[in-house]
């Protein structure tokens, strides 16, 4: 009889694993990796990498304005997350060019502290139109003044 009830049970969980959905079995396997995995407590630190969902070469990872990532990075970043602290210079602002470049031709975007991070620079453009995957060279912490901003 116990084996007939352990079969029973074994028979009855598996029936109810068909039953869930594998879409939403793989959404929340997604939402619990990546960025999700690297996000902790609010340092003051950017972070940015070469692979989408911050993976991949870490670029950078610092507290400071820089404004030229290096030739080694430019151009590479996938991802960016903002770990910085709330309130004053507390949004990341990225540059198309080195040196903080802003004319009508120099792109630029914006990651949110409530944002967190942008995970796809693929899905995102620069305020002049241009993608913003593989299109940032430098970084500086703002309060604001930003045409455009990352999701």
């Amino acid at each position: 009889m116990r084996k007939f009830t352990v079969t029973a049970a074994l028979l009855g969980l598996t029936a109810l694993g068909v039953v869930v959905p594998a879409t939403s079995q793989a959404a929340d396997t997604a939402a619990a990796s990546g960025c999700g995995d690297k996000w902790g407590p609010r340092n003051g630190y950017m972070y940015a990498w070469d692979g989408y969902n911050c993976s991949g070469d870490q670029l950078i990872a610092t507290p400071n304005t820089v404004g030229d990532w290096g030739t080694a990075n430019w151009d590479r970043a996938s991802s960016v997350m903002n770990r910085g602290y709330t309130g004053s210079l507390s949004i990341v602002k990225f540059y198309e060019w080195q040196g903080h470049a802003e004319g009508p031709n120099d792109g630029h975007a914006c990651l949110l502290p409530g944002e967190a991070w942008a995970d796809n620079l693929s899905d995102n453009r620069l305020s002049d139109g241009s993608w913003a995957d593989d299109n940032i060279r430098g970084h500086k912490w703002v309060n604001g003044g930003c045409a455009t901003n990352l999701t």
